[in-house]
């Protein structure tokens, strides 16, 4: 039984060996077995989606609290959350892609969606307003996205907050992209915390929408970045309602 073991430990060393990539992958399951990456749905042709913008057990009871709160507001109809998956053809609205025919790459995550460990990187839901055109967007920061010691990386503030804004005039005005964004920081966000990031769509000149947002503690007493976005609407006869819930 030894010698037949020994066998094949001696095989799969020699074909990790005369693959490399074998090779390269087993060496950074063993340096990171928590660094994992989420595949995408094309990855996972018989699976359904799975929606990451609702409750696991990695978020806080403040953010538990915060998505209660949005759930309810959306009893009446006037807020709805919006699903978030982690390919971005996936995420979009069904009304957005009228007309539109994006194409998934195979290998593709979106960004904000790429830490498979629950907890550790961007932890969010979504919420939209229609009549209003504004999106709150719930964050619980997670220990990958730091910067500063204790503290959210700048860019990863700003990764959210061009989701944000994107997401915001997708549900408006369907295909778009970001022409340009500009962010104040204010205070630094301790990991860990929950933040409301918000946008809202300011105006809107033939084909640039021009929108606003900030990001501010769920009790609105730290205010922690401003930011103005204009986005470019990629396809002139996408209908400008409000999405309606299917996706």
């Amino acid at each position: 039984m030894h010698c037949v073991l020994r066998n094949i430990n001696q095989r799969v060393k020699d074909l990790a060996t005369r693959i490399p990539h074998l090779a390269i992958a087993k060496e950074l399951l063993v340096q990171h077995p928590h660094v994992l990456f989420r595949r995408t749905s094309t990855q996972q042709p018989h699976q359904h989606l799975r929606d990451f913008g609702v409750p696991n057990p990695s978020w806080s009871q403040e953010m538990m609290d915060q998505f209660e709160k949005f759930t309810k507001m959306s009893e009446d109809g006037s807020w709805q959350r919006i699903p978030s998956y982690n390919n971005s053809v996936d995420s979009m609205p069904v009304r957005s892609k009228l007309g539109y025919k994006p194409r998934k790459h195979q290998d593709a995550c979106l960004f904000v969606r790429n830490v498979a460990t629950e907890g550790r990187g961007f932890e969010f839901a979504m919420f939209y307003n229609g009549s209003e055109r504004r999106m709150v967007v719930l964050l619980q920061a997670g220990s990958y996205l730091e910067g500063m010691i204790g503290f959210v990386h700048g860019g990863a503030v700003a990764a959210i907050l061009d989701h944000t804004f994107a997401s915001c005039g997708i549900c408006a005005f369907g295909i778009l992209m970001t022409a340009n964004l500009s962010v104040d920081y204010k205070s630094p966000i301790p990991l860990g915390s929950v933040v409301l990031v918000e946008s809202k769509v300011e105006k809107v000149e033939e084909r640039k929408i021009f929108l606003s947002g900030s990001v501010q503690s769920t009790d609105a007493q730290n205010l922690h970045a401003e930011a103005t976005a204009l986005l470019i609407h990629l396809d002139t006869k996408t209908s400008s309602h409000p999405v309606t819930n299917s996706n």
